[in-house]
């Protein structure tokens, strides 16, 4: 990788805007760079939540290929793409995941919604060591409204991911009670375990997320005797 590259690949993590947009003026072809992972600036702006970078990238004329444009919710360069080659709506990126779980992640729920609505497979997992599903991906960004287009879209509400992990459990380390309430009341299973034996009570209470437990503790879910502390509480060891 060129200096010039990992000076671009800097400011973006260091959301230096102005340096950014000096580097691209200077060198355009930087906007076809690729990061020691192998992400194009637009990913890697995009990952790291830099969204005005990512709208910088795409006007100085960043080319963007399926799962970019996915990533960055550019809605009608998804569509034109999908519209020349209907396969694309079921392959996967080089660091594996579909469009749609790119655009779950990321939280476009318009664009997540009009994919569905087009055939895409919600319940498709990704194509790494983190198995997620389009609804964990949605989950670990805490975006409710594209949670509950995928759930209504018939996602899996006890889907596992790797290391056994639920939606349900993603939203309790989060400590996001609205999501917990919808995951829950669309059947979400707080009986579940990871596959180091942890429940969700006890990824709660490790996290002392106290509206969650109140809402696992309604939905019939109790702690296990040693996720008690000395006091009688629900604490984590």
């Amino acid at each position: 990788m060129s200096d010039a590259a990992t000076d671009l690949f800097a400011a973006i993590h260091a959301h230096n805007i102005e340096g950014v947009r000096l580097l691209i003026e200077a060198e355009p072809e930087l906007l076809t760079a690729s990061s020691p992972s192998g992400l194009s600036p637009v990913l890697f702006a995009a990952y790291y939540r830099r969204p005005a970078i990512v709208q910088l990238l795409i006007d100085a004329g960043a080319p963007l290929t399926l799962f970019e444009a996915a990533a960055a919710g550019q809605t009608a360069q998804v569509m034109e793409k999908l519209e020349a080659d209907p396969q694309l709506l079921q392959a996967f990126s080089p660091d594996g995941f579909t469009a749609l779980g790119l655009a779950a992640f990321f939280g476009h729920q318009e664009l997540t919604t009009e994919l569905l609505r087009r055939g895409a497979d919600v319940h498709a997992a990704s194509r790494n060591a983190m198995q997620v599903q389009p609804l964990h991906s949605a989950v670990a960004g805490n975006h409710l409204g594209t949670v509950r287009a995928l759930l209504q879209a018939g996602a899996d509400v006890n889907a596992v991911q790797q290391d056994g992990f639920t939606p349900l459990m993603g939203a309790v380390q989060n400590g996001n009670t609205d999501l917990v309430a919808l995951l829950l009341s669309h059947g979400a299973a707080p009986d579940r375990r990871t596959a180091d034996d942890r429940s969700a009570w006890t990824l709660a209470a490790q996290e002392n997320h106290e509206g969650v437990l109140n809402l696992l503790r309604d939905a019939g879910a109790e702690p296990e005797e040693n996720e008690y502390d000395s006091e009688g509480q629900a604490g984590s060891h």
